[in-house]
């Protein structure tokens, strides 16, 4: 919080990257509740989910092109101006009289690119804030933007289920389409007050590296910390199914209609966001906290029985129950990014850092695209199979994760 009130230019990149989370946010819940009145609903959710989840398995390639890139500030603008033009053109299109099936399949290609190119303005973002704030500030700095993007994208998600209330899908596409232009005028306008105070941009070493080599130097440079690497692979696996349970959840609550809407499908899902969104800012902010003198590992073990409770309440059908224990699923996975973060960061070389991120997001959640593309095109077919996979997926887990933490008793990250 210190850091987001005493450096203006941190404090502006910040609210330039909740601007884009938040329309985002808006979009995905008008595009899904769009998609859930269509006759063959739950093939056009679990394209979405796919759609959602495929760009995070580019990170390493896209943290590699932004340690080559030279000019992070321009193209972080200008991928936040194209981002405008992508959405405005969905917005035009929704007002056209354009048949259901083929605007869906549209806004999911759409969807699909925009993620791509926010996960290659995230790996410009990093180097960026690094040399905005201090080095011992990088954590608080990562936690603070994600806590309060999570608090952002949580109110954007009941804004936008209200906002469907009273306008149209067209609407709320413009909306997302202006955030992205907010955020690139602001991104602009950090540039300019840096340079306006006599300051040089930062000089980023530039990455010469090819890309295999580059990943390979990424990920010894990680396994050079004890434990960084083991607890990096045990939550790919949990991600796998944390990265399931919001698609899984849209398509069970389409699928039982009135026994789990709670006023709207749109409200409803909105609040399976915020339950989830609640949980992490409170680990973000309390966890370090509450869990300070307890592991990493340990604080996983917790994740992974939550993520069991979790897929039994969904299994149970009851949408409360599911809230709730979603809600401790998003406090221990708050708790534990911060931490990692900042391991990270005072483990890589800076040259190398966007790579370097994007080799651990790759591995952190590699597993979350593929479980969710699995499991969401079984449960086109049978959605109570695709439930039971997850619940024998996530027991599996539970147990490799109790067998690496029983192997360190007494570890202390």
């Amino acid at each position: 919080m210190n850091v987001f009130l005493k450096n203006k230019y941190f404090r502006t990149f910040s609210i330039a990257e909740i601007l884009s989370g938040a329309g985002d946010s808006l979009f995905y819940l008008a595009l899904i509740t769009y998609a859930s009145k269509l006759n063959n609903y739950s093939l056009a959710l679990s394209l979405i989910a796919i759609s959602e989840a495929l760009p995070k398995v580019f990170n390493s390639i896209a943290g590699y092109y932004a340690d080559k890139t030279k000019n992070k500030f321009k193209y972080i603008i200008l991928l936040s101006l194209f981002r405008f033009v992508l959405y405005s053109v969905i917005g035009i299109l929704f007002a056209k009289n354009i048949a259901s099936w083929n605007l869906v399949i549209i806004a999911i290609i759409v969807n699909l690119v925009s993620d791509s190119m926010g996960a290659y303005s995230n790996g410009l973002q990093m180097p960026l804030i690094v040399n905005l704030v201090n080095k011992d500030e990088i954590g608080e700095a990562t936690g603070f933007n994600g806590g309060i993007s999570e608090i952002i994208t949580m109110l954007a998600q009941f804004m936008g289920a209200g906002l469907l209330l009273v306008m149209s899908y067209s609407g709320l596409a413009w909306i997302n389409a202006v955030t992205f232009l907010l955020a690139g005028i602001l991104f602009l306008t950090v540039k300019v007050q840096y340079t306006g105070a006599n300051k040089q941009l930062p000089e980023q070493e530039i990455n010469e590296q090819g890309f295999f080599k580059t990943f390979a130097t990424s990920l010894k440079q990680i396994k050079k910390s004890k434990g960084l690497l083991t607890i990096t692979i045990i939550l790919a696996l949990l991600n796998g199914i944390i990265g399931t349970v919001e698609p899984i959840l849209s398509i069970v609550v389409a699928s039982a209609r009135n026994s789990m809407i709670i006023l709207s499908y749109s409200f409803t899902i909105a609040l399976v966001g915020a339950a989830e969104s609640c949980g992490i800012i409170l680990g973000s902010i309390l966890g370090p906290q509450i869990f300070k003198k307890v592991s990493i590992f340990r604080i996983t073990l917790l994740s992974a029985i939550t993520s069991v409770a979790t897929v039994i309440a969904i299994l149970t059908k009851n949408i409360f129950l599911s809230l709730i224990v979603l809600l401790f699923l998003g406090i221990f996975i708050g708790t534990i990014s911060p931490k990692m973060m900042q391991w990270l960061v005072s483990t890589v070389d800076q040259n190398i850092l966007a790579s370097s991120m994007g080799a651990l997001n790759t591995i952190l959640i590699i597993s979350a695209p593929l479980m969710t593309s699995i499991i969401t095109t079984i449960a086109s077919a049978n959605i109570n199979l695709a439930l039971y996979t997850l619940l024998g997926a996530s027991l599996v887990i539970l147990g490799i994760v109790i067998k690496v933490v029983v192997a360190r008793p007494n570890e202390k990250l």
